[in-house]
């Protein structure tokens, strides 16, 4: 009898549930307020404000097809070109001491906190942006904020991006970083490791390739959104899809990614990490990301293949949370980024 009167309740639950959210898009829809810019009660009223004036996915032109260079080129100069000004005040507010370097051949950014002292440890940084958009200098609000609330040392790679290199150029580029760091008298218990979206995908993919090319791993890792399988299976892929606001798969993603890898090679390890095997090991890591992202798929399978795989892993999920919220100064980044710090701290200060 129990056992009936649970499955009676199980069988509710979903059309209680789609009652409310019905109710609740008909009163959102009266206010103009739409999914993708629908913000809960249960978010801050910072990041609903900043919610609030998201604007759709489907509302941003198209990128361009894979192989057009010339194209591409105008689009990734576009933000470069737009927040220069703000980057650099943000630099100047914050007190980053930022210098431009080259490590094994790659060209990088130095971001040092203010009132930073060499306690011998560092953090390196790959950038999100589809694999074709943004840089070292574009991303400060991100590897600036990681590095304010550590004290760490960031050294934010400017791999080249795609089309102009593929998977495969790039890995080099960021294990050159290593490679460089390891020489200079740093061990990978002195480097963590962090990146957002496709900046995250390269981090997890980068660790694979260091153990499995001897050079050891980094003492931690922590991603933001990580997109961890370009070929996009998932649930979140279609389900929230109307939740997105920053980018949709066939406009936004599709091209990039076949810039970055071909078709045939997204399954690839290096390219897609929730393919890796991890039982060989793989970094203490954190995945951080929000309920309201495409891309809540991804970094759900990595984490599930890690933790079945017995890697030390956690996901932390924000309620409400948009692609990579810990960029905005909201209530929410400071628990996340709280988190991070400890994070690290709890494995580079062994």
């Amino acid at each position: 009898m129990k056992f009936n009167i649970f499955i009676i309740g199980l069988s509710i639950l979903p059309m209680l549930a789609f009652n409310q959210v019905k109710e609740e898009k008909n009163e959102a829809a009266e206010e103009g307020i739409t999914l993708f810019n629908y913000a809960p009660t249960t978010v801050s009223s910072e990041a609903k404000a900043i919610i609030n004036a998201f604007t759709s996915a489907e509302s941003k032109p198209p990128m361009p097809a894979a192989d057009a260079i010339e194209q591409w080129n105008i689009i990734q100069q576009q933000p470069e070109a737009a927040t220069k000004d703000q980057m650099h005040a943000l630099i100047v507010e914050w007190g980053l001491n930022v210098s431009a370097l080259e490590l094994g051949g790659t060209q990088v950014l130095d971001i040092k906190p203010k009132g930073w002292k060499d306690n011998g440890k560092v953090l390196v940084y790959t950038h999100g942006g589809a694999y074709v958009l943004f840089s070292a200098m574009s991303t400060i609000p991100i590897s600036g904020s990681v590095a304010q609330a550590t004290g760490f040392r960031i050294i934010s790679i400017d791999y080249t991006l795609a089309p102009h290199a593929k998977w495969h150029q790039i890995s080099d580029e960021i294990v050159a970083v290593f490679k460089e760091l390891l020489k200079q008298g740093y061990t990978m218990n002195d480097i963590g490791l962090f990146g957002d979206s496709a900046g995250g995908g390269l981090a997890s993919t980068t660790v694979l390739r260091l153990r499995n090319e001897g050079l050891g791993m980094p003492a931690a890792v922590v991603l933001y959104s990580p997109m961890a399988d370009l070929t996009c299976p998932g649930e979140s892929y279609q389900t929230l899809k109307a939740t997105e606001s920053m980018y949709d798969y066939e406009l936004h993603m599709k091209s990039g990614f076949a810039a970055y890898a071909d078709p045939i090679d997204q399954k690839n390890p290096y390219v897609s990490s929730v393919y890796g095997d991890f039982t060989k090991g793989y970094s203490p890591t954190l995945i951080q990301g929000g309920t309201k992202e495409l891309l809540l798929s991804s970094f759900v399978r990595l984490y599930q293949a890690m933790d079945i795989s017995g890697v030390d892993v956690r996901l932390d999920i924000y309620e409400g949370m948009p692609h990579v919220f810990q960029r905005y100064p909201i209530p929410e980044s400071k628990i996340a980024l709280n988190k991070v710090n400890d994070f690290f701290r709890e494995h580079l200060e062994r």
